[in-house]
């Protein structure tokens, strides 16, 4: 075999040399190209996921945030008080008082939340000073400081009932509220969480997600299929420069 046929460099084709870089950006293309409609897809799923909360979002969102400048009619709301004897002996704990109070006011479900204000020296009590003249007493001498007594609070229903019960420990009954929402008020407390449990704030943490994933991918589809990129560019600055003037105006 002559051994000019044995170089590398003689056994090359000359067309395979160019094909190399082609094919690299051939692929290049097709990866972006796969990752393009992957993510237009994507944007369909996701926005049909949250569509129906975000219209009620939406609606819940405008009615709250102008009722007041537009004067618009206050939701319908049916508020009663009440006092419930304790029994004897009375609940020894929270959780205790938390299961007398779903039974004695026939609910159906235990407390949404259930939170313990622990007792302190009253405020108002630290500020008093001696009459002008008079010496200060020795601090054996000093009066005990008021306490407030420890605070227990219940929120049962959701957002068309809520039930709220507060208890002062020592106290012989519980204050009760039971507040009836209308229909704007059920739609507000759904906006704001108002007695919702553990399911419903992950669905609506599920919306707060998908509502970043619409934002990136609705500028990724834009970039593609738009190309007036300076027009883009010139409201998205704009957007970014009002939001942050407004909430500059807050700080």
């Amino acid at each position: 075999m002559h051994p000019a046929s044995l170089d590398p460099l003689k056994q090359v084709d000359p067309a395979t040399v160019h094909r190399h870089p082609a094919s690299a950006e051939s692929r290049r293309r097709q990866r972006y190209a796969l990752f393009v409609t992957w993510v237009r897809k994507t944007h369909g799923w996701i926005g049909l996921w949250g569509a129906l909360l975000g219209l009620l979002f939406g609606l819940s969102g405008i009615w709250l945030n102008h009722r007041a400048v537009l004067k618009l009619p206050p939701v319908a709301q049916q508020r009663h008080n009440a006092q419930l004897a304790l029994p004897d002996p009375a609940p020894a704990s929270a959780q205790e008082m938390a299961a007398w109070l779903q039974h004695d006011l026939e609910l159906p479900a235990p407390p949404n939340q259930i939170k313990v204000d622990p007792a302190r020296p009253v405020a108002w009590t630290e500020k008093i000073k001696p009459p002008r003249g008079t010496a200060d007493p020795a601090p054996e001498d000093r009066p005990a400081p008021l306490r407030q007594p420890e605070r227990w609070t219940f929120n049962f229903g959701g957002p068309h009932e809520l039930v709220q019960a507060e208890y002062w420990v020592g106290n012989r009954s519980v204050g009760v509220t039971t507040t009836s929402n209308g229909f704007l008020a059920t739609l507000s407390n759904l906006h704001k969480g108002v007695g919702m449990t553990v399911p419903w704030i992950l669905l609506v943490d599920s919306l707060a997600g998908s509502m970043i994933f619409l934002s990136i991918s609705g500028v990724i589809l834009w970039i593609q299929m738009n190309r007036r990129r300076a027009l883009g560019v010139g409201i998205f600055s704009a957007s970014v420069l009002l939001t942050g003037f407004l909430i500059g105006l807050r700080l």
